[in-house]
């Protein structure tokens, strides 16, 4: 199968992977040998946000980092709807067709319900859990909610979501702290999966559901105490303006309270982007707990 754009080489490396879905296709790297990571994205981002991460480690373990469907180089299927209910669907699916086994699970912005969602039911498949700037219940602070009510819920917001490609073009521009990494060929990387009004769709709904999807948020915080036992790596930007104060850090840290948190000064909302070598870091640490506690 072909990509659907053009990225630069040097940037993206990897031998690209593509699993049947329904009528679409979900599009996955799955590089190098060794414990099994997991790399979940947020809005509007793709496997593209891990590309750093994954050409660091992939001499000492497996990575797999996939596009959500209607994202990166994912086509949905007929009919989807492109919640977080069926995003964490699509990963579950992934995850059992490649007998994905003793997992470290990546999240960051909506790779955290996502990802959880799976993890607090399948407990004895994980192994580590890393998080950045993220969240696994329900909307409780006010910007978080503005938010959701802007990008998602007024008119001005599906119009800017899919008339001006407004969450590739300005929000993740603005949601990376080293502006001199926000280069033409990032830039790029991360308009080129939505030339349509139609194709921009799921940028809209991944904000509305941060209100609508309440009750599948409220199930998966209740059981977020299945996790407590994980060696956990907490890494926080702080200065995301995208509703994620040091508050929701802090609740991280009492839901995972076998936590390590490193609070980056010089990173935003895309950790990834502003220090993946910190990522890179958290992911090494994890397996070192891991080993020394006999998991892996």
């Amino acid at each position: 199968m072909n990509r659907p754009f053009e990225l630069d080489p040097m940037e993206y490396p990897f031998t690209d992977r593509w699993l049947p879905y329904r009528d679409g296709y979900i599009h996955y790297l799955d590089e190098g040998q060794g414990p099994t990571v997991l790399l979940l994205h947020g809005n509007p981002t793709w496997s593209y946000l891990y590309r750093n991460v994954i050409k660091e480690l992939r001499e000492d373990f497996r990575l797999v980092a996939p596009d959500y469907p209607g994202f990166g180089m994912s086509k949905a299927p007929t009919g989807y709807r492109f919640t977080p209910q069926e995003q964490s669907a699509a990963i579950q699916d992934l995850i059992n067709y490649l007998d994905l086994k003793d997992m470290i699970v990546v999240v960051q912005d909506w790779g955290g319900p996502i990802g959880l969602n799976y993890a607090v039911r399948h407990r004895n498949n994980m192994r580590g859990i890393v998080v950045m700037n993220t969240w696994a219940w329900p909307a409780e602070i006010m910007p978080m909610k503005l938010f959701s009510l802007a990008m998602g819920g007024w008119p001005i917001g599906r119009w800017l979501q899919t008339r001006r490609n407004f969450f590739a073009k300005i929000i993740v521009p603005h949601g990376i702290h080293h502006t001199e990494k926000v280069t033409d060929s990032l830039r790029k990387a991360y308009t080129d999966p939505f030339p349509t009004p139609k194709s921009r769709i799921p940028t809209w709904v991944f904000p509305r559901q941060i209100r609508k999807a309440r009750k599948w948020l409220t199930d998966i915080e209740s059981k977020l105490s299945n996790l407590s036992d994980l060696p956990a790596q907490i890494l926080w930007g702080t200065k995301d303006s995208a509703g994620f104060p040091i508050e929701q850090m802090a609740k991280w840290q009492r839901y995972l309270p076998l936590n390590e948190t490193e609070i980056l000064e010089d990173a935003s909302h895309y950790v990834q982007e502003d220090r993946p070598d910190r990522v890179v870091a958290a992911i090494r640490r994890i397996r070192k707990k891991i080993r020394g506690g006999v998991l892996l």
